[in-house]
């Protein structure tokens, strides 16, 4: 069926769908703000912190913590000081004068938060309501490509978990947005029996996506990449040509033009920024290049190699500093070669699962992985054919590593006695969800797309003179 072109028969259930599926997002979002606010409240400091911060209530299942709320104090959020501009970053690390150590769009967000605001929970409403309207367009998305699939999304921990933990909602909304607009401009005209957008000006539009989600948190500038291989390769309209016809017809122009529109589009959003305030913008990429892999980063370097090299040494840095980036790089490449060889045998390139491979690949490697990173990665669980014991464990494991990587936080800041089952807790959400990333890397370049989205963007080649016909199958 395509996209937004549903049948007469199939309105009703496109409808309930959508009514469920944001009944209960919303219902997740409220449980999610209700969870965490309690972190805050009166008494404040006279900086507007809250005296219950960070933990709040020691017996609540789900920890309150936010970094939304974390946020409020030491970058000049309190003080409504425009981001990057003014801004800059000690010889200890420490930012100063409106820089955050975030992309600039995300700067930007932190800071129409504070509008209005006087404490951290203020703040954090502000904060919520800014986010809410991005996890109903999620929804929206999910539900119109995948249909009951939405689900995994709408009504699973993660978004209550994560909905108002970070500024995650709106860069993965341009990450589906992206898929989305791909998926609208495959899909089939009524009116004139062809594709509503050709496939470069469909791609051209989503890596402009992708580049707005680069200056929200990086991750979506990845998959300009293989969406422009995807283009390059013509989306597998050359299916049924032999190897040599197929790689005549490569559309390199096309795939130029991919990758050149996301180019564009972070130097536009980055160039105001790196005028006005250069050292404030850069203070941005200073602080992220002296960070170290400790236990708020949370990632397999702290867990794993942290207990090879004596602890938090010169050495331990040093190897996280040099190998972190270069599995990235090698996971990177390991998932466009993947995608290559599936290309060779298919005719398509599967530019959404490269996507999927080479995010869990970040998600694995980086030396920085906090617990909200599963709403980076939920969407493709929802948009691929996921093996469901695979979705089970990660929530399984996600869930564990939340419920007790944050209690844990709030053991150290009160100087409590570490609890056993905090510690066996921390270490299996992050070993399982590692091992299941590691599987994510090879399973999703190779998982079809689920219906509807896969008889949306579906090849379809056509003999010479034979007009395309509507497309009309439902999933």
């Amino acid at each position: 069926m395509g996209f937004g072109q549903y049948t007469r028969s199939r309105r009703g259930e496109t409808a309930l769908i959508l009514v469920v599926s944001l009944l209960l997002t919303s219902v997740a979002l409220y449980w999610s703000y209700v969870i965490k606010v309690k972190c805050g409240g009166e008494p404040f400091y006279p900086d507007g912190r809250s005296h219950h911060f960070p933990v709040g209530d020691v017996n609540a299942v789900v920890p309150c913590y936010s970094d939304l709320m974390y946020l409020w104090v030491g970058r000049d959020i309190n003080n409504h000081v425009f981001p990057f501009i003014h801004g800059g970053i000690t010889a200890d690390g420490h930012l100063f004068g409106g820089s955050v150590e975030y992309p600039v769009l995300s700067g930007l967000l932190m800071y129409l938060g504070a509008i209005g605001a006087h404490n951290d929970t203020e703040f954090f409403t502000h904060s919520a309501l800014i986010l809410t309207p991005f996890a109903l367009a999620i929804t929206i998305m999910l539900a119109l490509m995948t249909r009951w699939w939405v689900l995994l999304w709408a009504a699973t921990p993660p978004l209550v978990l994560y909905a108002f933990h970070n500024w995650e909602l709106p860069v993965v909304a341009t990450a589906v947005g992206a898929v989305a607009v791909m998926a609208w401009g495959a899909s089939i005209s009524p009116r004139t029996g062809e594709r509503r957008l050709t496939l470069r000006t469909s791609a051209v539009l989503a890596a402009i996506l992708l580049g707005i989600g680069f200056c929200l948190k990086l991750y979506p500038g990845f998959f300009a990449l293989p969406l422009a291989l995807y283009v390059l390769t013509r989306g597998g309209e050359g299916v049924g040509a032999d190897r040599r016809g197929r790689a005549g017809a490569l559309d390199w122009t096309g795939a130029v033009m991919t990758a050149v529109s996301a180019a564009l589009t972070v130097v536009a959003i980055q160039l105001p920024f790196m005028i006005l305030g250069f050292e404030g913008w850069k203070a941005a990429l200073s602080f992220q290049g002296k960070r170290k892999s400790e236990v708020d980063t949370n990632s397999i370097w702290y867990w794993g190699l942290r207990h090879f090299t004596g602890g938090q040494t010169d050495t331990y840095n040093s190897l996280v500093g040099m190998l972190s980036p270069l599995l990235i790089v090698c996971a990177f490449a390991l998932a466009v070669y993947l995608g290559w060889r599936v290309y060779l045998e298919s005719g398509t390139y599967p530019w959404i699962g490269v996507s999927g491979s080479m995010l869990a690949g970040f998600m694995l490697f980086h030396k920085v992985h906090s617990p909200q990173y599963t709403l980076w990665i939920l969407p493709f669980f929802i948009l691929l054919r996921t093996r469901w014991p695979i979705i089970i464990a990660y929530l399984i494991a996600d869930f564990i590593l939340d419920t007790t990587i944050f209690r844990l936080f709030g053991i150290y800041t009160a100087g409590s006695p570490m609890q056993w089952w905090v510690m066996t807790g921390v270490n299996i959400g992050v070993w399982v969800t590692a091992a299941i990333h590691l599987y994510l890397m090879f399973a999703f370049v190779r998982s079809p797309l689920r219906e509807p989205l896969a008889t949306i963007v579906a090849p379809r080649p056509r003999p010479s003179g034979e007009p395309e016909p509507v497309l009309a199958t439902s999933s």
